[in-house]
């Protein structure tokens, strides 16, 4: 008479189950077909996908010249970018134009401030400009990133530490990055100081090294 079969070997004796079919899916691509910068408008909308949209008065999604070779990428708003809904409109603002207008007009370029565009990382003013925060930096970057791949400029320009780290990552500081060429997806990126940064008396020594990092910029897209 065969002997009858443990539990544990008749579990044994079971055929492996078949592996399941793969299933493939297909993830929404980082740039939608045919985006445009109003496309990525509408997208945003009336935001309220993180906290700085609680105390804002105007999103400050972006400005310039569509088909700009240049993008400069600063933090976020401020208070007069926030009433006005414009980015670089108060004294850091009049500060960067003045930048690539007087840099332009030294090395003989054709280049004005409406020549370029403008954006910020985060397009909600922090309370009390206060840095943004990280999850802040990930769901508003999203849209910056669209406007680049649209924008696709001949180069990028960021201004200061916070945009800096949302291009290209790391945790160096301006200071040893700027005035070097990097990379964002095939975009040459140059680094230099935010312009709220060179409003402070005593950063002459920045004050000339961001013209210098300018002038590299200038002559590296119009050259």
């Amino acid at each position: 008479m065969p002997r009858k079969r443990s539990p544990a070997e008749e579990h044994a004796a079971e055929p492996a189950p078949e592996p399941a079919a793969a299933v493939e899916v297909e993830l929404p691509a980082l740039t939608p077909p045919g985006d445009t910068l109003e496309r990525i408008r509408e997208d945003i909308g009336d935001c309220k996908r993180c906290r700085l949209h609680e105390g804002r008065h105007n999103i400050v999604f972006g400005v310039g010249n569509p088909h700009a070779k240049i993008v400069f990428v600063g933090e976020g708003p401020g208070e007069d970018e926030d009433l006005q809904g414009i980015p670089f409109v108060g004294k850091a603002g009049q500060l960067l134009t003045a930048m690539i207008e007087n840099t332009a007009k030294k090395e003989g370029i054709p280049l004005s401030r409406a020549d370029v565009y403008i954006a910020n990382v985060v397009k909600c003013r922090p309370p009390k400009n206060r840095t943004p925060e990280p999850d802040e930096m990930e769901i508003c970057g999203q849209f910056l990133f669209r406007q680049l791949e649209v924008l696709k400029p001949k180069a990028i320009c960021v201004l200061g530490g916070t945009a800096m780290r949302a291009l290209l990552g790391g945790k160096e500081g301006v200071t040893r990055m700027r005035g070097k060429w990097y990379k964002w997806r095939d975009i040459p990126v140059m680094v230099t100081y935010h312009p709220s940064y060179l409003l402070r008396a005593y950063n002459t020594g920045p004050k000339r090294e961001a013209w210098e990092d300018l002038k590299k910029l200038f002559h590296f897209v119009y050259d």
